[in-house]
């Protein structure tokens, strides 16, 4: 065999499957201008399977039908997105409901963290919103967010994720719970102190308290010490108050050196984190559906039909679009045995064609989908 011929053969059939499919786009953008006509909906996935079945079965060879029926099922999704873009140049797409702000208006508001003084939420409030604002402590996650909901707080700031431990997988559920919205983010650096009374010595201590995710921040520390109990507590600020209040020599806390600093403990050893860039991300959450006219950062959420393909032609309006996604995420959908839900982070502003073009494309083809906010 010539293989040079072969190569001939191959580009000539390329060229023709490119002019073929050419043609195949004129036809679909006819389709759309009828269904943008008539109001009729772009995915029909019933009809899809339908086809795609159909002309798979005119390829005789198994591994060749599977094939054909990729290409079939690419071709489509790649017809849907089309289509997508013409209902958004068109305005027929519906409207997003958010309003771009210039700035946050935040002086003299109510800011609710979860903890309390001397959390890192505390800090993570400060810093992001100055001394100009009320700050509310609440006990746990969802009371801060609930807090927003009975209008006694303007905005909230809750933990999203560590560098390090990864997720606050009960925060993106109550992302779920609640009519709230992201609209900012700050990244606070995390450095884990032990503390104890101001006559303790390391030597003396048998029980560490703090939060769990502090514990596990902290385990290569803690593994050098392995007679010592740990007690997992609602958050590092409390856990150094309550040492603090009980006055037991023999207990430390896992917390900031500022927490240390307000109730009054000495730091036994500083900096226990394993990860020394230890990070964690809070975002910023409000009742309004607004958003910065900078933004640069879109969180959604969607959940999708159980059959394959349907998460990757979901993700693939991302990369179609130009969009570069930062983060996924998934989380069980409760009361539905082994279904998720996704939370997807992806570059970009509410206002841009693309993004648009991509949440369109993402709303008609999944079973339920949600714009978390845009910071």
């Amino acid at each position: 065999m010539d293989l040079g011929k072969l190569r001939d053969e191959i580009d000539m059939i390329d060229r023709e499957v490119a002019r073929l499919f050419e043609r195949r786009m004129e036809i679909c953008q006819d389709v759309a201008e009828f269904k943008i006509e008539t109001g009729k909906a772009v995915f029909d996935p019933v009809r899809e399977q339908e086809k795609i079945e159909a002309i798979g079965n005119l390829v005789q060879d198994e591994f060749n039908r599977q094939g054909m029926q990729e290409i079939l099922s690419e071709m489509m999704a790649i017809s849907r997105k089309r289509q997508y873009q013409l209902l958004v140049e068109k305005g027929v797409a519906e409207p997003i409901g958010f309003t771009p702000v210039k700035e946050l208006h935040t002086k003299g508001t109510r800011v609710v963290y979860s903890g309390v003084e001397g959390a890192y939420a505390y800090e993570a409030t400060k810093r992001f919103f100055g001394e100009d604002v009320e700050m509310l402590a609440a006990p746990n996650f969802d009371a801060a967010i609930s807090a927003i909901d009975e209008n006694m707080a303007d905005f909230a700031v809750l933990p999203i994720e560590n560098s390090s431990a990864g997720a606050v997988g009960n925060v993106y559920d109550l992302l779920m719970e609640h009519e709230n919205y992201t609209v900012g983010e700050l990244d606070l650096p995390i450095n884990h102190c032990l503390l104890g009374l101001p006559d303790a010595e390391l030597s003396d201590i048998v029980e560490v308290r703090s939060h769990p995710q502090a514990l596990q921040q902290c385990r290569h520390f803690l593994a050098e010490h392995s007679g010592w109990q740990t007690v997992s507590t609602a958050n590092t600020a409390a856990s150094a108050r309550a040492v603090a209040a009980e006055g037991r020599r023999n207990q430390a806390a896992i917390a900031s050196e500022a927490a240390g600093r307000l109730y009054g403990l000495k730091v036994l050893a500083k900096g226990i984190n394993r990860e020394k860039e230890n990070t964690t991300r809070f975002i910023i959450i409000t009742k309004k559906k607004i958003f910065l006219e900078d933004a640069s950062k879109v969180r959604i959420c969607f959940e999708c039909r159980h059959q394959k393909g349907t998460l990757y032609h979901l993700l693939s309006h991302f990369a179609y679009n130009g969009l570069n996604m930062m983060r996924i995420e998934s989380r069980p959908i409760p009361g539905r045995n082994w279904e998720y839900r996704f939370f997807i982070d992806f570059e970009g502003n509410l206002q841009d064609a693309t993004v648009r073009n991509a949440l369109k494309g993402i709303q008609e083809e999944a079973t339920f989908s949600r714009i978390l906010g845009n910071c």
